[in-house]
């Protein structure tokens, strides 16, 4: 999209972002029935959820389907509101469950490793975490080609104090920020290139998954939290962490990838309509 694209479409954004959340939510249900009559991605969704969940019936997960893009609508409409988001409304909507070994890492001045997936609202996740804790945190990400939409979303996310880090940047940047207190967040869920993926199953299927966490969490022993960010209702949120491996290098070769995976795969299960099913997650075969 050139610049005039962004340009045209920026204020329609801002207004969504300026409406108040009843308002915000009633858009995202008239959103919801155009999604429908586009049909954007709905044969990639569908295919997904069939092959992830074989014992459901079609009714079943053609119910999940219409659930996932009403949800969707919700998502997208709440990453806008960012933009205009309080901090005391990003407070509430985004909660968190502080746990004693949690307080102590912060205590002690312990950096961490942060895993999650394409789950819940992450986009508000990230300051639902910094708000609450009071841990510095920075979050890994792959930028937008678009440099406008790119310079918007870095407005966004870094908003409540959140830091931001190229993908291609993270270990130099994990190096310059090595005696300074940081959680580092990667969401790990993504494809992994067929040369740098571990191969397993998830969701009954042959899946590469991102192994770059575990080989960072190894190099610099950083203790690896699993976030879970759950959705208590529509719009609000709350970030449970859980504490998978305090000491990284004594795990075994993709222990800590496999225990990431299977732990995101039972929140799946446990409430598929929140994970992003409309991205292209098995694009990948693994070589004969």
């Amino acid at each position: 999209m050139s610049a005039l694209g962004f340009y045209l479409v920026y204020p329609f954004v801002y207004l969504i972002a300026s409406l108040p959340f009843w308002a915000l939510y009633s858009v995202s249900d008239v959103f919801y029935y155009l999604f429908r009559l586009s049909g954007y991605r709905r044969k990639v969704v569908v295919q997904n959820l069939r092959n992830s969940f074989p014992d459901k019936s079609e009714k079943e997960i053609q119910q999940l389907c219409r659930e996932y893009f009403r949800y969707l609508c919700d998502l997208t409409l709440e990453t806008f509101k960012t933009l205009t988001m309080t901090e005391q409304e990003a407070r509430d909507r985004c909660t968190l469950i502080f746990p004693d070994w949690l307080k102590e890492f912060a205590n002690q001045k312990q950096s961490m490793l942060l895993v999650l997936g394409h789950y819940g609202n992450w986009e508000w996740g990230g300051p639902g975490f910094t708000l609450h804790s009071g841990i510095p945190l920075n979050v890994i990400y792959r930028p937008l080609s678009n440099p406008y939409f790119e310079k918007m979303m870095t407005g966004m996310r870094t908003k409540f104090g959140t830091r931001i880090t190229p993908a291609k940047n993270t270990l130099r940047e994990m190096v310059s920020l090595r005696n300074q207190h940081m959680a580092f967040a990667f969401i790990a869920d993504q494809a992994a290139t067929i040369e740098n993926g571990h191969w397993m199953e998830f969701l009954h299927q042959d899946t590469s998954v991102y192994t770059g966490p575990e080989k960072l969490a190894v190099k610099f022993n950083y203790p690896v939290v699993f976030m879970n960010i759950k959705r208590l209702r529509r719009g609000f949120y709350e970030v449970a962490p859980e504490l998978l491996f305090a000491h990284p290098k004594e795990t075994q070769p993709d222990q800590i990838t496999e225990t990431f995976t299977r732990r995101l795969e039972q929140e799946i299960r446990k409430d598929p309509v929140i994970w992003l099913w409309s991205h292209r997650r098995w694009k990948h075969k693994r070589p004969a």
